[in-house]
């Protein structure tokens, strides 16, 4: 028989971060695009920043519907976070920065990442940002696959630390720490340490 779920969060309610996740207002308006393949994740970060931020919203699919209204919501200026050669990196708002951006950030592997640029040409016609130096990920389960790689929930905060500074949205990182954590609880820390420790 499955255990029982929180329904905000999806976690195994004995394991339910909801006391955790922050209520952090921003300027900036967050739409997370998740690949399905993603929602059944064990550390599925997307969600987490979407519930810790009261301006994001999370959807799943493949392919969009209403990409043009999204694009087109009133008082943002959409950008795409996603590297490319024509990516500016992101800095913070400045004065005459009237409009905030809509931030656009694809979640997925960057294989089924390039997929939803590909599926959704909107997207893909975006001006682009990417983040300048990142400090190293702290998902200690997975091995970045270069220098630089954060999970989705880090490369939100990275991004709005930058943008709204210096307003701090480090709060969004508690529950994430916190299901990395019992991730190596459970494993083991003889088995975290043979499988991601240092080399």
């Amino acid at each position: 028989m499955p255990r029982p779920r929180c329904e905000r969060c999806q976690r195994p309610l004995d394991h339910c971060l909801c006391p955790l996740i922050p209520s952090l207002a921003s300027r900036t308006r967050i739409v997370l695009l998740q690949h399905p393949s993603e929602t059944a994740h064990a550390l599925n970060t997307a969600r987490l920043a979407a519930l810790g931020l009261n301006n994001a919203e999370l959807r799943v699919g493949e392919v969009f519907d209403g990409l043009d209204e999204l694009l087109a919501t009133p008082g943002y200026r959409a950008a795409l976070l996603f590297p490319g050669d024509q990516a500016q990196v992101l800095t913070a708002y400045t004065e005459v920065d009237d409009q905030p951006l809509l931030l656009i950030v694809p979640d997925g592997t960057w294989r089924k990442a390039r997929k939803l640029l590909y599926l959704n040409p909107m997207l893909a016609a975006l001006p682009r940002v990417t983040l300048g130096a990142v400090a190293p990920s702290r998902y200690r389960l997975r091995k970045a696959p270069e220098a630089g790689a954060l999970s989705t929930l880090e490369a939100v905060v990275e991004a709005l630390n930058v943008l709204e500074q210096p307003v701090s949205f480090d709060a969004l990182l508690k529950p994430f720490d916190a299901l990395i954590e019992g991730q190596i609880k459970a494993m083991g820390a003889e088995t975290f340490q043979r499988n991601h420790g240092p080399s």
